[in-house]
């Protein structure tokens, strides 16, 4: 049994001032309000409950801050930047998955997040032929998070086209290819991998509409009674295409033909209509935005203002991992919609702040959409995410000057054990060193 005391928490029922929560076996068994420090008793400042992060590619992670050359006189999209992609991350083994995944981990868990939905696609051997374990990689993803500490969800990715309709699969997507009997060997060895932690979760990614078809998509959602992610309307060229193949845009014609509930969870769907807020909202699948990614690529601005009048649920996600910080996903998806009402606070309800506003949405987002997160009661997992005292502010105000001014994290707890102190993993420094060594060989060396 262990106690810790905070000046204030975001509990379920709202902020409650001088909280010792009692801690056994990881989870809370009991918490206390209005309790008076005892003498010698550490004391710590202002916590939240740990973000779930529902979309990363931690692979990703390696080629950060490397697609920012421009490259034709055209420019560049999403498109260039995955063929880009494609090409720099070749290579990688299980073990360098493992460092590189890693990295990301430990970059989480510093900005808050503490449980990553890894939507996995890198199946398999650099030559496209499958490994003798079909989840080699996916247990290598599991050994870094045991490294870490952090939570995980996995959601291995069903990838079999290179467009709507069968279309062939390109040159590079080849490490990602799979049929459906494949696909369920990589599921049963995938939950395994996850059995190998003491909280993981295992659901399903088909890739997007594109990469699957029809008769596949049904398929898969048999295959699970856990999460189902889908990448979805991110790019106006797939709103074009779905079209010309099915005459429905992407959202239209994934509601028609899939039982889309709660489980689900619509990665960006950037560009969809008033009414496709409408019918995602009220099928209650989850939203999956990621406001730096979608920036970086250029995908466009998901329409969180009405998706919010809607009803609508979202949770927040790194995508590429071309930056991991919490407080700028959520000021990043606040800052667009600004810029494009040319208002102030568009996101924030009547009874809230907007930090309170945003950040209340995105953990009840991520906790449905990651099939479990954290949220400050008794029976949960204790994961707990101090602010940095430059921060420190009474209610609803912590949460604004986080998002808008800070950014900054001091410690942060996973399973009641302390991982992040005064804004450092305990581990970095060693997963540091073995990230940048992999980085050196694939991105140097190999050049």
């Amino acid at each position: 049994m262990t106690t810790l005391w905070f000046e204030q928490a975001l509990l379920p029922t709202g902020w409650r001032s001088q909280v010792r929560f009692h801690i056994e076996a990881g989870r809370f068994t009991r918490i206390e309000v209005d309790a008076a420090p005892d003498a010698g008793e550490q004391r710590h400042g202002s916590v939240l409950p740990g973000m779930p992060n529902l979309h990363s590619h931690a692979f990703q992670r390696l080629m950060a801050g490397m697609a920012e050359t421009r490259s034709g006189p055209d420019g560049d999209d999403f498109w260039s930047w995955r063929d880009l992609m494609y090409r720099l991350v070749g290579a990688i083994t299980p073990d360098d998955l493992t460092a590189i995944a890693a990295m990301a981990f430990v970059e989480m868990l510093e900005s808050g997040f503490t449980r990553s939905g890894e939507f996995h696609y890198l199946h398999h051997q650099p030559t496209g032929e499958a490994y003798d374990d079909p989840a080699e990689m996916a247990f290598a993803l599991a050994v870094a998070a045991s490294q870490t500490d952090i939570a995980l969800t996995l959601l291995p990715v069903f990838y079999a086209h290179g467009g709507f309709g069968g279309t062939p699969p390109g040159d590079g997507q080849h490490r990602f290819l799979t049929d459906l009997d494949g696909f369920a060997r990589l599921y049963e060895r995938t939950l395994q991998a996850a059995a190998t932690l003491p909280d993981a979760i295992v659901g399903i990614a088909p890739h997007s509409l594109r990469a699957v078809s029809p008769a596949e998509l049904l398929a898969l959602t048999m295959m699970t009674k856990g999460p189902i992610h889908i990448h979805i309307a991110e790019q106006m060229k797939e709103v074009r295409d779905c079209l010309a193949w099915s005459g429905r845009r992407p959202v239209e014609w994934l509601l028609d033909h899939a039982a889309v509930d709660p489980r689900w969870c619509l990665v960006h769907a950037t560009h969809i209509t008033d009414a496709e807020c409408r019918a995602i909202a009220a099928r209650g699948a989850v939203v999956g935005l990621c406001p730096v990614t979608e920036a970086n690529l250029g995908d466009g601005i998901f329409p969180a203002a009405s998706f919010l009048a809607a009803d609508g649920r979202f949770g927040i996600g790194t995508d590429s991992n071309v930056r991991i910080d919490l407080a700028e996903e959520l000021r990043t998806l606040e800052y667009s919609q600004r810029l494009v009402r040319q208002q102030r606070t568009v996101l924030a309800d009547t009874i809230r702040s907007n930090g309170r506003t945003l950040f209340d949405a995105a953990l009840e987002g991520g906790r449905c959409a990651l099939a479990d997160g954290p949220a400050l009661e008794v029976g949960d997992a204790a994961d707990l995410v101090e602010l940095a005292p430059a921060v420190a502010a009474a209610g609803d105000s912590a949460l604004d000057r986080w998002i808008f001014a800070t950014g900054r994290v001091r410690g942060v707890w996973r399973a009641g054990v302390q991982v992040v102190a005064e804004g450092r993993h305990r581990n970095r420094d060693a997963i540091a060193a073995r990230f940048d060594a992999v980085a050196h060989r694939l991105l140097v060396e190999q050049r």
